[in-house]
C-alpha cells in the first residue's frame, strides 16, 4: 500500500471503486487543485517516453509506481491509428491522476503522424505562401486531429527566427518567419487556433535557438549572441507569447514553455545548458518576463546533456533551475530511479513545480470521439491544406527523412 497516494486511500476508505473514478475522472476530466497534487507521487513532475507500440506488463507497472504526470510519444509508438488511441488510452488509464498527453505535430519532417496519414505543410513552407488563413486552418485542424487520437498538448509552435534557412542546427523548415514581427504573427495564428481547438501549446525553444551551429541531440552548442542581440530579435519573439508584454495581444500566450539545451555565455559564464539555469528559467523567464505558465525541459536524453552531466545531477540541476517537467524520451527504464532523485529534492522545489503542473492540468480538454472515419476525414483535410500551400505536384513530395543530419524526426 505504500506507493499508493494518501488521498486515494482517503477515497477508497468511503466509497465505492466506480465513486473514486468519478471523483478522479470527473465529466470535465481533471478537477485537482494543488493540495491534491501534493499529496500524490513526485513522478507527476516528470514527462516521459514510451517504448513501442503496446504497453508491455513489465512497462505499465513500472508506470503505474511512477506515476508520471506525462507522457510524449514519438514514431516508434505509431503504426495505425486505432493502435495509436488504444496506447493513449491505455496510458491515461494506468494514470491516477489525468496524464498530460503531449507529441510534436509541427508540420513538415517534425510531424509524427504523417507516419499514419499525410504530411501537413511544415512552418516554413507556410510562412512562404503568406496565406494567414492557410496558417489558421492549419492549427485548427491540427488541434481536431490531436483531440481524436487523446493528445491535450502540442509541442509547437517553434518561436526561433530563421536567421539562416539551410542551417544544420535542426530548425530547418521549421521557423514561422525570418524576423521578430513575421514570426509572431504567423505562430500567434497558429497558436490561437489551436488552442481553441483544445489542445495546449508550447513554444520553444527559449531563450531562442536560432543561433546555434551545432545540433543538440548530438552536444552541447554554445551560442554566442549578447543580452542586447537576445532582446531584439530572439527575446522579442518569446516576450510576445507570455502573455504578460504590453505590446501583444493577451490571446498570443503560449501554456507552456520548453527550455532549450544551448548555452549562452551572456547568461552563464560557465558552460551550462539554458535547461539548467537557474538564470534562463527562474531569473529571466518567470520573474522578468513574467510567464506563469508550465515549463520543460527539452528532452533530457540528448547529447548535450547526456555527455554533460550524471543522471542524478542531471535532475537536481533540472528542478534547481525552475522547471516544472523533466523530460525523458528515451531513458524510460530509469524513470523510477529518476523518481527517488526528485523524493530528495528540497520540498519547495518540489510544491512549486506541483502547483504549476496542477494548474496546467486543470484546462486540459478531454479527447473526441474516436472513429476511422473521423481520422479519414482529418486526415483529408490535412491533404487539401497541403495542395493549397504547395500545390498539387509538390504536395506529393514528401519531406526526406534524413536522420544522418540531425535526429529531430526521432526526438
Amino acid at each position: 500500500m505504500k506507493n499508493i497516494p494518501r488521498f486515494l486511500l482517503a477515497i477508497s476508505a468511503i466509497t465505492t471503486d466506480a465513486r473514486a473514478r468519478e471523483i478522479l475522472f470527473p465529466a470535465k476530466r481533471i478537477n485537482f487543485n494543488f493540495d491534491v497534487m501534493k499529496h500524490t507521487s513526485v513522478g507527476q513532475l516528470l514527462l516521459v517516453g514510451v517504448q513501442g507500440l503496446e504497453l508491455g506488463a513489465d512497462e505499465a507497472k513500472l508506470l503505474r509506481r511512477v506515476q508520471p504526470g506525462g507522457f510524449i510519444l514519438f514514431g516508434r509508438n505509431i503504426k495505425t491509428p486505432g493502435q495509436l488511441r488504444k496506447l493513449v488510452d491505455d496510458l491515461r488509464n494506468l494514470s491516477l491522476i489525468e496524464p498530460i498527453i503531449t507529441i510534436d505535430q509541427e508540420g513538415g519532417r517534425v510531424s509524427r503522424l504523417r507516419l499514419i496519414g499525410n504530411e501537413p505543410p511544415s512552418a516554413q513552407q507556410l510562412r512562404d505562401k503568406g496565406d494567414i488563413e492557410l496558417i489558421r486552418e492549419h492549427g485548427d485542424v491540427t488541434g481536431d486531429l490531436l483531440r481524436l487520437f487523446g493528445f491535450n498538448l502540442d509541442l509547437c509552435p517553434v518561436l526561433d527566427i530563421s536567421f539562416d534557412d539551410e542551417a544544420d542546427n535542426s530548425l530547418r523548415g521549421r521557423c514561422y518567419g525570418k524576423t521578430v514581427e513575421e514570426v509572431i504573427r504567423n505562430a500567434a495564428d497558429f497558436n490561437n487556433a489551436l488552442r481553441a481547438a483544445g489542445v495546449a501549446s508550447c513554444g520553444k525553444h527559449f531563450p531562442g535557438y536560432s543561433a546555434a551551429v551545432v545540433d543538440a541531440h548530438h552536444s552541447l552548442p554554445k551560442i554566442d549572441r549578447t543580452r542586447e542581440q537576445l532582446n531584439r530579435e530572439e527575446l522579442a519573439v518569446f516576450r510576445a507569447f507570455t502573455g504578460n508584454d504590453s505590446g501583444a495581444a493577451k490571446n498570443h500566450v503560449v501554456d507552456s514553455m520548453m527550455i532549450c539545451h544551448g548555452w549562452y555565455p551572456c547568461f552563464e559564464e560557465k558552460k551550462t545548458p539554458a535547461s539548467l539555469s537557474h538564470r534562463v528559467v527562474t531569473q529571466l523567464l518567470r520573474d522578468e518576463l513574467g510567464f506563469a505558465g508550465l515549463v520543460m525541459t527539452d528532452d533530457l536524453d540528448m547529447g548535450a546533456i547526456v555527455n554533460e552531466y550524471s543522471f542524478d545531477e542531471m535532475l537536481q540541476l533540472t528542478f534547481a533551475a525552475g522547471n516544472d517537467l523533466a523530460m525523458i524520451c528515451h531513458r524510460i527504464d530509469k524513470a523510477e530511479e529518476a523518481l527517488g532523485v526528485i523524493e530528495k529534492l528540497p520540498r519547495k522545489q518540489i510544491n512549486r513545480a506541483l502547483a504549476s503542473v496542477a494548474a496546467f492540468k486543470s484546462k486540459m480538454q478531454p479527447p473526441t470521439k474516436f472513429s476511422e472515419s473521423a481520422f479519414r476525414k482529418l486526415d483529408d483535410a490535412v491533404w487539401k491544406l497541403r495542395v493549397a500551400v504547395l500545390g498539387e505536384e509538390h504536395a506529393a513530395e514528401r519531406s526526406p527523412e534524413n536522420a544522418a543530419r540531425s535526429p529531430v524526426e526521432r526526438y
